[in-house]
């Protein structure tokens, strides 16, 4: 079973960075695809930005062009960089990891969310 663990948030003023990072604790990272997601007060759970295996992304419209997301398979570690930082950003983010084998089942992993405050 695979055991993600989220670090990096805190409180910025708008126009601030910070740079999220999950990491991994079993070997073969290599073989999940990776996502983001957030959830502010009184709003649902949004996915913010996806990367597979492959090396594709996507991203949330609100943060293209600020967010950038991007692993480091031998450190086990998925990373999202967030510049220029708003507001509305503010949110629990949680790291996200999955696969499917080759008979159809779904193995999904979840860490346990970090703050990321944006204020001034």
């Amino acid at each position: 079973q695979v055991q993600l663990v989220e670090s990096g948030g805190g409180l910025v003023q708008p126009g601030g960075s910070l740079r999220l990072s999950c990491a991994a604790s079993r070997i073969g990272f290599s073989i999940y695809n990776m996502g983001w997601y957030r959830q502010a007060p009184g709003k649902q759970r949004e996915l913010v930005a996806t990367l597979t295996t492959y090396g594709i992304t996507t991203y949330l419209d609100s943060v293209k062009g600020r967010f950038t997301i991007s692993r480091d398979n031998a450190k086990n570690t998925l990373y999202l960089q967030m510049n220029n930082l708003k507001p509305e950003d503010t949110a629990v983010y949680y790291c996200n990891a999955n696969r499917t084998n080759r008979i159809g089942v779904r193995y999904e992993y979840w860490g346990q969310g970090t703050q990321v405050t944006v204020s001034s």
